[in-house]
């Protein structure tokens, strides 16, 4: 498999970007879920970069596997809050009633662009 390591953090870079527009244009429920995908991305890469293989979608899964090899406990209660964006902010069956627009705050957008921005800058760290 050829190394794409690179490829993967710049467009975790890229999704943060777009998670930080859409936070300030207010659509929220995409800056919330932006936020999870350039997470997963960045974290992706990292394993890539050791030859290992990630499988799923769960920030916090991602990270703790890593927990070995690297220091990600400053970490791991943030991601915690993307993971719980990835199905909800893009499903109108994610909740019983309403549409997604309908439950997405600033406050979790921020919550969670704050929280990708900080593993994006980890995963960076440790690719360098």
């Amino acid at each position: 498999m050829p190394e794409r390591k690179m490829d993967r953090l710049k467009q975790a870079q890229r999704d943060l970007l777009h998670a930080k527009m859409d936070l300030k244009e207010g659509f929220y429920k995409w800056a919330c879920f932006s936020a999870q995908q350039a997470a997963e991305k960045a974290l992706k890469a990292v394993y890539q970069s050791r030859n290992e293989m990630a499988w799923g979608h769960s920030v916090k899964e991602l990270l703790e596997g890593l927990r070995e090899f690297m220091n990600i406990m400053p970490l791991l209660e943030g991601a915690k809050i993307p993971d719980k964006y990835y199905i909800p902010a893009r499903y109108p069956n994610g909740f019983a009633t309403g549409a997604p627009v309908d439950y997405f705050t600033e406050k979790e957008a921020r919550e969670a662009v704050g929280y990708a921005e900080q593993i994006i800058r980890f995963c960076a760290d440790n690719l360098a």
